[in-house]
């Protein structure tokens, strides 16, 4: 893709960047890029592959250059709940942290935003977390299915951060039925007895369906690699028994998952929307603008589809 700036790198430019384990596959720079150029701001967005284990000092590293912002997309969501200063209302309801807004104070000021810094340098800076997975996985899947998710059975496959927090939107939006499996159990137990306390009205099991679903969602990160088996067990459930398939994979545009939903008759989706509209929300977030989310959609587009 072409550089999308009138004008290159220099001493002004100021940073955001995403964090992953892998993100060699993330569009998100191509996204973000294309959304900063049109809002005519100096900034760069970047790609970082961050091991588990140095994400604390990755983040402090960030913390230390003035960043503007971070993304933390798989491993990191759930790690970074207990690596930020403070947590915005969203990452206590969700679970989980997938942006993050460095901020500044000075002896006369309070918290802002380190946008707001251009000349005066902050005497002090924290680390603010927020998530933005949730409204984003429902819009995607108001956009591709145009689908209620109020009444919904629902079949969720990974507890990770992703699963997580998508896990407790559905509950939230009212889903009559929702079954949660996961590769390690006491994860899934865990966050099936959160949403029974929270959540009494809906029916929540961390096993398959006995019957048919409304919805499939793939929160697992199997389907990167096209050797990547299936994310459910075959003996245990079949695709004749959903409408639909959404994976939250991207990249590649068509998993080994929404491959073989096609062929069952689904109807599929990939995570298209809900990359976009988490980074249009994180990109407010950092810039206090409205994003231009169509700028964004057409340079994701290009970047997943070519």
């Amino acid at each position: 893709m072409s550089e999308p700036f009138p004008s290159p790198i220099n001493a002004a430019t100021r940073c955001c960047a995403v964090y992953g384990w892998p993100v060699k596959h993330s569009a998100s720079p191509a996204m973000q890029n294309a959304g900063l150029a049109a809002l005519g701001l100096n900034w760069r967005y970047l790609a970082f592959e961050t091991n588990p284990a140095d994400l604390r000092a990755a983040i402090a590293g960030a913390k230390a250059m003035k960043f503007i912002g971070l993304n933390l997309t798989v491993p990191h969501k759930l790690l970074a709940l207990d690596m930020v200063d403070e947590l915005d209302v969203s990452a206590k309801v969700w679970g989980a942290v997938n942006t993050i807004r460095f901020e500044g104070r000075t002896a006369r000021s309070g918290w802002l935003p380190l946008r707001e810094f251009n000349h005066d340098s902050p005497v002090e800076v924290r680390t603010h977390g927020f998530n933005t997975d949730a409204d984003a996985i429902a819009v995607a899947l108001r956009e591709d299915f145009q689908m209620n998710l109020r009444g919904a059975r629902v079949l969720l496959l990974g507890a990770g951060g992703a699963g997580r927090t998508a896990a407790f939107k559905f509950a939230d939006a009212g889903v009559l039925e929702l079954f949660l499996v996961n590769r390690t159990l006491v994860k899934a137990f865990e966050i099936v007895e959160e949403i029974k306390k929270k959540f009494p009205r809906v029916y929540v099991t961390a096993s398959y369906p006995k019957a048919g679903v409304d919805l499939v969602v793939n929160a697992t990160s199997l389907g990167l690699k096209a050797s990547d088996a299936l994310p459910f067990d075959g003996q245990l459930f079949s695709l004749r028994s959903t409408r639909m398939v959404y994976d939250m994979i991207y990249r590649p545009a068509e998993t080994p998952l929404l491959k073989a939903a096609k062929a069952a008759g689904c109807r599929t989706a990939n995570g298209l929307g809900m990359l976009l509209h988490q980074g249009a929300k994180a990109l407010e977030i950092w810039t206090g603008q409205p994003a231009p989310v169509d700028v964004m959609r057409r340079a994701l587009e290009k970047n997943v589809y070519g």
